[in-house]
């Protein structure tokens, strides 16, 4: 990456800690932007900033997005080359109780983000988006280009209208900016609100787990590594205007404006229960599994379409789900329960940890 002072919003996050982790390692200057909310286990979230606050190039900021006056300030008094934006209210099923959360955070927060790269004329402001923005659509795999105005939950929505808040910036101001649909992010110091964390905290205890849509959810999981990469090098692929583009080649995955949308995702989609298969093989224990309807919010099936990300960046996602399954395994026996790690396993998950 050519940038050399980096924003990371959401530091203390599962990707955010990771991509940080990453640019530190490449010399980056990286300042760390975090609330430290309790949506999930906030000592998760201190242990990752632990992890990052041992590198010389980190530092770290307490911060709200909702707050304008204290991002104002921010982007007044940092010179920031690149902004990645990956703070947010997460989780579908949240959305439902919550929704004001999700508004506050993802919509009103956004903003103050827009504004501060606006006047701070930061070179490009990378940020995420979801899978969940195509909602309701049937055509499988989900492309950029597809039509996405019918979300079937609120963080859905909200997603959607980041990327149309990010499309004015770019049209009206210059601004280049690149969202990114996340497929089901799954890896090491992943959130212990996704579904493989719960899964595997629930086999190890012996409680049952909850199976949506009685296993026959598919879902197009994306190992961490692989979305590092991605972000990487689409930080490094500023979006270009091309004013050469009809209003009749436009569609929603297409401007005239410095502005692109990617989709970061597998393009291999699997099947919830034979990812639990994968993980009980992986504990050396079965679920006790309770199949449930569909609930609200949840779409059945999610898969990407990569084409332009692979064409324009040159990176495809590639790790196998067997072998994502078993590293974040390995780490989450290291860092929650060392007792309970298989004797010939000892030394693989030590190194998993080190590495994480």
């Amino acid at each position: 990456m050519t940038s050399e002072n980096v924003l990371i919003t959401g530091s203390s996050g599962f990707i955010g800690f990771h991509v940080a982790q990453r640019l530190l390692s490449e010399g980056k200057n990286v300042l760390g932007l975090d609330n430290m909310n309790t949506y999930y286990d906030v000592n998760l979230k201190y242990a990752r900033l632990a992890q990052l606050m041992k590198q010389r190039r980190f530092r770290f900021v307490l911060a709200d997005l909702t707050d304008q006056a204290r991002m104002e300030r921010l982007f007044a008094e940092e010179p920031f080359d690149c902004v990645i934006h990956l703070a947010a209210q997460a989780g579908v099923r949240y959305s439902i109780t919550n929704p004001s959360t999700y508004i506050q955070s993802n919509v009103v927060g956004f903003g103050h983000v827009l504004e501060g790269c606006r006047y701070a004329r930061v070179n490009h402001l990378v940020y995420a988006s979801s899978s969940s923005v195509y909602g309701a659509n049937l055509k499988m795999p989900f492309s950029v280009h597809d039509n996405v105005d019918h979300p079937v939950s609120l963080y859905a929505a909200t997603k959607k209208t980041d990327e149309l808040m990010a499309h004015v910036y770019a049209h009206l101001y210059q601004l280049p900016s690149t969202g990114l649909r996340f497929f089901t992010v799954y890896g090491p110091w992943g959130r212990p609100d996704m579904a493989l964390f719960h899964f595997t905290e629930s086999i190890l205890d012996g409680r049952p787990i909850e199976i949506y849509n009685y296993g026959k959810m598919r879902r197009d999981f994306t190992y961490i590594d692989d979305v590092v990469e991605s972000i990487v090098r689409v930080a490094e692929r500023i979006p270009q205007p091309n004013h050469q583009l009809s209003v009749e080649a436009l569609d929603p995955g297409t401007s005239s404006a410095p502005y692109r949308i990617y989709n970061i995702g597998n393009n291999n989609p699997a099947e919830l229960n034979d990812f639990i298969s994968i993980l009980e093989a992986k504990l050396g224990r079965n679920a006790k599994r309770i199949l449930l309807p569909m609930q609200p919010g949840d779409v059945p099936a999610t898969f990407a379409d990569v084409t332009d990300t692979e064409d324009d960046i040159g990176f495809k996602p590639q790790t196998p789900l067997r072998e994502g399954i078993g590293r974040f395994v390995d780490w989450y026996l290291k860092y929650y329960r060392p007792d309970e790690i298989p004797e010939g396993r000892r030394d693989l998950c030590s190194q998993v940890a080190v590495k994480a």
